[in-house]
């Protein structure tokens, strides 16, 4: 997997491929670029999709200080990866955390935007449902093996339906590696550092990033049956953006896995208006 060095001197992991339109696709919180593999199935053939891994993710390097695993980093490692590859402008897949950054590029590095498609993330965000999320953070799963967690870890996914078994198994695989003695989350587990600081630090009002997609085309991408991004927020989106696309993915909560018809049809048509 081909790597760049960060302005800090970190490596950061990525993939490139295909051709045409730029699309950066960033991950969810804890997760890495194999979550738009499916995405490359489905629409690789026609624009171009780096996928990166987030410093302390996938297979960059683990930041020394953790403090540094925060949307502004991630989103100046994003432009660094721009640079890297000479590409001027870019589209933006952000799932969840990937999503947040891309309103907070739209902030601060506008002019090296397409669009932005967020895949089931607002400017507010249920609170409880975020602290649950918060409390996994950097924890080991009590599964001993693939078989167990493929067993159980369904069961817990409230909201998903119609999902194939072997679907899950390669999701368990991508959240979770094989060590002696059980599984291990797939990225430093310090990143609970700065989640759990962020959680409990003072509320931050989101709007003015999401309003700083002004002039890009938008697309959103919610699960229907997803906690953390309610109906109420996706309303007062539509508000200020009544341009923007959007699909309630039937059978998914948090997140959309992209690979849905309803899913790309919206990523499809988001394409043709940032082409």
């Amino acid at each position: 997997m081909p790597k760049f060095t960060a302005s800090d001197g970190l490596k950061i992991a990525y993939e490139d491929s295909g051709s045409g339109l730029p699309i950066l696709c960033l991950a969810g919180l804890t997760r890495d670029h194999h979550d738009f593999d499916e995405l490359v199935g489905e629409i690789g053939a026609e624009v171009r999709l780096i996928r990166m891994d987030y410093r302390g993710r996938g297979e960059s390097d683990w930041d020394p200080n953790p403090l540094n695993y925060t949307p502004q980093v991630e989103s100046r490692d994003a432009v660094e990866l721009l640079d890297h590859l000479g590409i001027e402008k870019a589209g933006i897949i952000g799932t969840s955390r990937g999503g947040m950054n891309g309103m907070f590029l739209a902030a601060t590095a506008k002019e090296r935007l397409l669009g932005v498609l967020l895949n089931d993330v607002g400017p507010e965000l249920d609170r409880e449902d975020l602290g649950t999320i918060v409390d996994f953070v950097g924890v080991n799963p009590v599964y001993p093996d693939y078989a167990a967690a493929l067993a159980h870890y369904p069961g817990y996914c409230e909201g998903f339906a119609n999902i194939p078994t072997a679907r899950w198994e390669v999701e368990v695989q991508r959240l979770w590696k094989e060590v002696p003695g059980g599984l291990a989350v797939r990225y430093d587990p310090e990143l609970k550092q700065t989640v759990r600081a962020t959680f409990e630090g003072p509320d931050v009002d989101l709007w003015p990033y999401f309003d700083a997609m002004a002039g890009l085309p938008i697309a959103l991408l919610r699960g229907a049956n997803s906690r953390l991004l309610t109906m109420e927020t996706v309303a007062k989106m539509q508000a200020r953006r009544s341009d923007m696309l959007f699909a309630n993915v039937p059978d998914r909560a948090h997140i959309p896995f992209l690979d849905e018809d309803e899913s790309l049809a919206v990523i499809r048509a988001w394409i043709g208006a940032i082409s």
